[in-house]
């Protein structure tokens, strides 16, 4: 795609490749999960199509065991949304390594036990990936068609680490690097699920603002009047809804090179306020480097 995203190649003790460097498009719906299935099901379907109907081909069975699927990937989808009260689909090019493609969902269900005992943190998410040789207007293109098909509250598009998620060492490792390459998103959807509620998830080349913020935000027109740099872009997705891009094509950044993304960090000024922390996770209270990776675009 561009010179502006590194080649990241992370090999594990055994062999594999475990982390990589690539696309990804996420949005946060905090809506009943319910109320999701159907527009989750629509953007699947549109996000199979770009990709190919064979670029998708395994899923973990709930033993955790990878498989391969038997039936189409969108019909996969459809299974797992009509069968299961608050879903977790997950659909991967790389049961045997570190693939390219990847679609998961992580649904919510906003009104059990949990997410009355935690308010307004809790909600549906959904994330798409792409390797980083995805030619930049294409992938604005793809992530501006799934925003119209769902109803998010926030999300956001751009260069991102690929990785087996989960594995806390990984994830410690990605956020060193993260420090480097601040323009790159360590993705871990399945548990920002529980932690992004309505606010933002960090800044990222395409930022999908939608209610409360983009309101509180003044709308808009108020929020572009904020942003003067000159390659940030706004644009209106509906009368709640906006995307904030930073530039013409993505960009990871190189602390070491000196490109520390103006942009990204007049932008997240603006946003403070509004943005998610993971430490409200159990699982990464006390972690000294993500909290360093977070507050990477403000100290």
């Amino acid at each position: 795609m561009t010179s502006n995203i590194p080649s990241i190649r992370h090999v594990a003790e055994t062999g594999s490749l475990v982390i990589k460097e690539g696309l990804s498009i996420c949005f946060y719906m905090r809506r009943p999960y319910q109320d999701v299935a159907s527009m989750v099901e629509a953007a699947a379907a549109a996000y199979f199509r770009a990709v190919g109907p064979h670029a998708l081909t395994s899923h973990p069975d709930d033993e955790g065991y990878w498989q391969e699927r038997k039936s189409s990937a969108l019909e996969y989808v459809q299974e797992q949304l009509r069968e299961q009260r608050a879903s977790h689909i997950l659909l991967t090019d790389g049961a045997e390594g570190l693939g390219a493609y990847q679609f998961l969902y992580q649904g919510v269900d906003l009104d059990s036990p949990e997410s009355r005992r935690e308010p307004g943190l809790h909600t549906c998410a959904v994330s798409f990936w792409l390797p980083a040789s995805q030619g930049p207007g294409p992938f604005r293109e793809l992530a501006l068609s799934l925003a119209e098909l769902l109803p998010f509250n926030s999300g956001h598009a751009g260069p991102s680490f690929h990785a087996w998620l989960g594995m806390e060492d990984l994830m410690q490792h990605m956020f060193q690097l993260g420090l480097r390459y601040p323009g790159m998103d360590v993705p871990d959807e399945h548990n920002n699920a529980y932690s992004v509620g309505d606010k933002v998830q960090g800044v990222h080349w395409m930022n999908f603002l939608g209610p409360p913020v983009l309101e509180a935000l003044g709308g808009t027109s108020a929020l572009a009047a904020r942003l003067q740099t000159p390659e940030t872009s706004v644009q209106a997705l509906g009368e709640d809804r906006a995307v904030v891009t930073l530039g013409s094509e993505p960009d990871a950044g190189d602390t070491s090179e000196g490109r520390v993304l103006p942009a990204h960090r007049e932008l997240v000024r603006i946003l403070e306020p509004w943005l998610a922390t993971r430490e409200v996770s159990r699982r990464y209270r006390d972690n000294d480097a993500l909290r360093r990776w977070e507050r990477r675009f403000l100290d």
